[in-house]
């Protein structure tokens, strides 16, 4: 289950829908409007798999790390976001939730820097590894 929050903008959520990528927003179908982060996390455990997406730097923390579900935090423009998600979701490393599972992952221009449950180290692949 892929969860946007809030703060992503409609005219994404509406290219992501163009582009048949299911998900739900938080306080559109899911949660509330103003969750704070920790309810967040709290949303995410009750939740089957999720893949949350959102542009809060917060959310970018390897204290967060859960085999539950996995964190994206998209350090892009506004209206950069569902050309990013979906970037994502054809990296070979991160095209499926089982991979995906248990990281908390920063999307960038320059590509991917994330953190694995277990995992001392921080990892990184550009967008053409």
């Amino acid at each position: 289950m892929n969860i946007l929050d809030e703060n992503v903008i409609e005219n994404q959520c509406q290219l992501l829908r163009s582009w048949r990528i299911k998900f739900r927003q938080i306080g559109y179908g899911v949660g509330h409007q103003g969750l704070k982060d920790k309810e967040v996390i709290s949303l995410l455990h009750s939740l089957h798999r999720p893949t949350f997406f959102t542009r809060d730097d917060d959310f970018y923390n390897r204290n967060l790390c859960h085999a539950g579900y996995c964190l994206v935090y998209l350090a892009v423009k506004k209206d950069e976001v569902a050309v990013f998600v979906r970037r994502l979701f054809h990296h070979k490393e991160f095209d499926t939730i089982d991979k995906r599972l248990g990281t908390i992952i920063r999307v960038t221009h320059s590509g991917i820097t994330f953190w694995r449950l277990h995992e001392e180290k921080q990892f990184r692949f550009s967008w053409t590894d």
